[in-house]
């Protein structure tokens, strides 16, 4: 496999959230709405089924729709990356040629959570899921909501498989990312929003952004400006994000403020999550109206 990892999965990604109605069920047209406002905000890679889509209360049926709904309505004009794990390693492969057979570009692979494995088992997981099909893997390392994080020794190695190609770091370790980054060929994408131009400028090569639901044009710029060693311009842009990060990535839940926003900007029409979710607080709710009055974000 030759190609370059943005042509695999894009630099621009969007951690999608999954559009939903009131009663909880998945929301069709919601969705395609959703996938137009990213397309037309600068997003080059659609990611479904993963956190902020709500992955852990999908069933396999719904994560296959989700992909197949995505995968019709970017037509090509992007890359749609489809979260498989769990922490079950025959579930995740189920889920992973299900994600092939529905049209996936490429794959986001969680460390398996809440077993908690060895790093000889986390690394059996991984090679397990990308023996399964063709698609290019994305390494999602999440500690704080697995409760274990990749090993550098283990990202090295993994680096090593032909489809094994790239990690979304949300481990927030930027001088393990830099030194995994110098020791092998895996593309880099910060997958914390808080820190997303300290990684583009350590040389990851783009994000996987919550914020990015509302504000994907930005994020556009923020890479532009990096890629053009325009540091000052990257600082404006990263520094014009600070209030909208901070209301939709430290309050309740990144999943649960990213649909409150794309409520507002009526982009979707319900903010439904599912528990052990709740939608947002009065007091979140004014703080992201806030962000979004200072923020000037496409509607």
């Amino acid at each position: 496999m030759t190609d370059s990892p943005h042509l695999l999965f894009g630099s621009n990604l969007v951690a999608a959230v999954t559009p939903m109605r009131p009663d909880g069920t998945l929301d069709d047209p919601a969705l395609t709405d959703l996938v137009d406002h990213l397309l037309a905000t600068g997003c080059d890679g659609v990611v479904v089924a993963g956190t902020t889509g709500e992955s852990p209360t999908l069933t396999g049926a719904e994560t296959t729709r989700l992909i197949r709904a995505a995968v019709d309505q970017v037509a090509g004009r992007a890359k749609v990356i489809a979260g498989v794990g769990t922490n079950d390693t025959a579930s995740s492969v189920r889920r992973a040629r299900e994600a092939e057979a529905a049209g996936a570009d490429a794959l986001l692979l969680v460390c398996p959570y809440y077993s908690r494995p060895t790093q000889a088992g986390v690394l059996a997981h991984c090679t397990a899921v990308a023996d399964a099909t063709a698609l290019p893997v994305m390494l999602y390392d999440v500690p704080a909501r697995t409760g274990l994080a990749f090993a550098e020794a283990t990202l090295v190695e993994l680096a090593e498989h032909p489809r094994i190609r790239a990690v979304k770091d949300a481990k927030g370790d930027l001088f393990e990312a830099m030194s995994v980054m110098a020791r092998t060929s895996l593309a880099y994408y910060c997958g914390i929003d808080e820190l997303n131009l300290p990684y583009l400028a350590s040389g990851a090569t783009g994000v996987v952004s919550v914020v990015g639901n509302i504000a994907a044009d930005r994020n556009a710029e923020l890479i532009r400006a990096v890629r053009h060693g325009d540091l000052d311009a990257a600082r404006a842009v990263q520094t014009s994000l600070i209030p909208l990060v901070d209301a939709v990535m430290r309050t309740s839940s990144g999943a649960i403020m990213a649909k409150a926003a794309l409520v507002e900007l009526g982009i979707i029409p319900h903010a439904t999550v599912r528990l052990p979710l709740l939608e947002s607080p009065p007091s979140d709710l004014r703080r992201l109206t806030d962000a979004l009055a200072t923020t000037a974000v496409p509607a």
